[in-house]
């Protein structure tokens, strides 16, 4: 009979306890059946097994089919456990190029004014958003080549997620106001941290992105805001090409177009400043 190790609560064979050992080594607080038969050896329907029993035992929480999490002793009593969202969001991408973006990238980065409950990841595999242990995931595809402007971020002291920096998160909201609500949304996350953005990178960012509507909402937007000058916005005013975009993509196509930036104004100049921090 395998022998059993105690713990406060909770009971364990041999091999959860080598499989727990070795995950905790690996720093993978989620790990799948594939994880289980690696590190045990075990055929994937034994390794499946084993997963099945460890949540049985309070010892793992089952967060979509083929995919756990440990439950922390120190949960003491508590059989379920999940863990965050975020670091569940990066092994749900696993090897593919990703990183957490638009609304939870405005919500790390401190640009708003209330937290965003789907957790929001670029990936440049395809996924269908998901519901998994109790969060709602959004991926948003990618070309490899969009892949730019991210940085580590620590979760949990040693764990670490890929977020879009400061400049690729604005970026990324100029392309898809819908995801935070609007581009009044977008704007509040401007200036909330104006003073922090690097400008001249956001430009090149936005021509390197290469995307006309962003090109346009990111120039008309600096401009409204007076936080930067003619020089900065040059190669965006560059750029632009007769085609006029909507200035918000949720807004209905009406209001006075811009030359200036080729932009539909259909949110007006007053209700973007209105919402102006500092």
């Amino acid at each position: 009979m395998e022998k059993e190790y105690h713990y406060p609560f909770r009971t364990m064979g041999k091999r959860w306890a080598h499989l727990i050992t070795e995950l905790n080594e690996r720093a993978c607080p989620t790990f799948t059946v594939a994880d289980i038969a690696d590190i045990t050896g075990l055929s994937r329907a034994a390794s499946r097994s084993l997963a099945h029993q460890g949540c049985r035992r309070g010892l793992a929480t089952r967060l979509k089919p083929g995919l756990y999490n440990l439950v922390p002793f120190q949960m003491g009593r508590a059989r379920r456990f999940v863990c965050d969202p975020r670091l569940i969001a990066r092994d749900m991408a696993g090897p593919h190029k990703h990183y957490l973006s638009h609304g939870t990238a405005f919500d790390m980065h401190g640009m708003l004014g209330q937290p965003c409950m789907v957790v929001h990841v670029s990936c440049v595999k395809r996924f269908r958003p998901q519901q998994v242990g109790g969060h709602s995931f959004k991926f948003w595809h990618l070309r490899d080549e969009q892949v730019f402007g991210t940085t580590q971020h620590f979760i949990d002291g040693d764990q670490t997620v890929e977020v879009s920096d400061l400049e690729r998160t604005v970026i990324d909201g100029l392309r898809h106001p819908a995801a935070l609500g609007g581009i009044t949304e977008v704007a509040k996350g401007i200036s909330y941290r104006h003073d922090a953005l690097d400008l001249d990178r956001l430009v090149g960012y936005a021509v390197r992105l290469g995307v006309g509507a962003v090109m346009r909402r990111a120039g008309y937007l600096l401009e409204l805001y007076d936080l930067a000058g003619a020089s900065t916005l040059a190669p965006l005013r560059k750029r632009l090409t007769s085609t006029y975009h909507r200035l918000d993509t949720i807004e209905p196509g009406e209001g006075r177009r811009l030359a200036r930036w080729r932009l539909q104004l259909n949110v007006s100049a007053d209700e973007l400043s209105a919402v102006r921090h500092g």
